[in-house]
């Protein structure tokens, strides 16, 4: 028919509107957070990009749900606002007829939603924790950079050097303090040069130098010379063990654990395309309005049923990991939200009336075999 057609060019060039925004406030704000870290040195310059690369494919479902949600509510929203949905109510078709038009639209998602949440996200999450432990080995190999104060990764010693040859690997100027032994261990060094030992560690050999160690605040700190002294700038490198946490399992292996965490990792997984089915119906009773009075009160109920609807299945994976739920725990908010929706399908497909009246009928209608 002609208006699902409409239906659906609008939605999708709706949906594609949001889902840039969207993933836009995303990025923007995964950024933000990334830089912060790597500002206080938690997270090493190189991997921001690629964390954010990883991080976003892992919150694609998530955006998805809110971008068929916004979208189904944005569309037919605006033909109540324009009197659009009264002429098709006029001309025969009901609200309840916008149902199969809206649920063909939001299938494709749905599958979409189930592949990224059971196969792409998992993967991107173990890659992200792979390639942070990457980095942060990289980060300590190079600790040692020419006029910078550069702190170990372990945060307990502090390398300065003034000049530096990559070539040769000779610096000179060094100043190096440890605080790992539980005293503040200062030395100053004219020559030094970095090498790496058979083992693969990567070591700076400090020559014609001072050392002062001692605790702070006591007299007591012993000052010695030096030739010659070997401190080892990084250990070599690990090899990377793969991450067997809920959120990197495959679909199998959860299905297969009877772990409590990997119980809510599965129904959370299978629940996400479930959702985004139900945002989609009930956000065309939702998208009421009434052009003479002016007000939005649609979108506030729309906004609040969201988030009860999300904080409800949050809280139910909760008591899933720690034992409060069985395997099905987040199964009744699907249908408490299921039932929410038909029943405000039903009384919106009814004349209009006051509140109590109608929603009466509407359920005197569900009852009726």
């Amino acid at each position: 028919m002609v208006f699902r057609k409409t239906l659906n060019r609008e939605l999708t060039m709706t949906a594609i509107g949001v889902f840039v925004v969207l993933l836009a406030i995303l990025v923007t704000t995964q950024a933000i957070n990334l830089l912060g870290r790597a500002a206080q040195g938690s997270v090493a310059i190189e991997a921001v990009a690629a964390l954010i690369g990883f991080w976003s494919l892992g919150l694609f479902p998530l955006l998805l749900i809110l971008t068929v949600f916004i979208s189904v509510l944005t569309v037919l929203t605006r033909y109540w606002r324009e009197h659009e949905m009264s002429v098709w109510l006029s001309s025969g078709v009901a609200l309840s007829d916008w149902v199969r038009p809206v649920l063909r639209f939001t299938i494709p998602f749905a599958i979409l939603i189930g592949i990224l949440s059971s196969q792409v996200g998992p993967w991107a999450t173990q890659r992200s924790k792979e390639y942070a432990e990457t980095l942060k080995q990289r980060e300590e190999l190079s600790a040692i950079a020419p006029g910078v104060f550069k702190e170990s990764a372990a945060a307990n010693r502090v390398y300065f050097v003034e000049s530096f040859s990559g070539t040769s690997g000779a610096a000179t100027n060094i100043f190096v303090q440890d605080t790992s032994e539980g005293k503040v261990a200062t030395v100053f060094a004219k020559h030094g040069h970095l090498t790496t030992n058979e083992r693969g560690e990567r070591l700076l050999i400090l020559e014609n130098g001072r050392r002062y160690a001692g605790e702070p605040g006591q007299p007591n700190f012993e000052v010695a010379n030096f030739e010659r002294v070997t401190v080892i700038v990084g250990t070599a490198p690990k090899l990377i063990a793969p991450v067997t946490d809920s959120q990197t399992r495959s679909m199998s292996q959860l299905f297969h654990s009877n772990d409590p965490q990997d119980k809510a990792e599965l129904m959370w997984r299978i629940s996400m395309p479930i959702s985004a089915l139900i945002l989609a119906l009930l956000a065309i009773p939702l998208s009421y309005f009434n052009p003479r009075s002016g007000h939005t009160y649609n979108l506030m109920f729309a906004l609040a049923g969201y988030l009860i609807y999300q904080n409800g299945l949050t809280l139910s994976r909760n008591w899933i990991e720690d034992g409060k739920l069985g395997a099905w725990g987040l199964l009744p908010m699907h249908v408490i939200m299921l039932i929410i929706s038909l029943l405000l399908l039903r009384y919106r497909n009814l004349p209009a009336g006051p509140f109590w009246h109608t929603l009466t009928s509407a359920l005197k209608r569900t009852e009726r075999p």
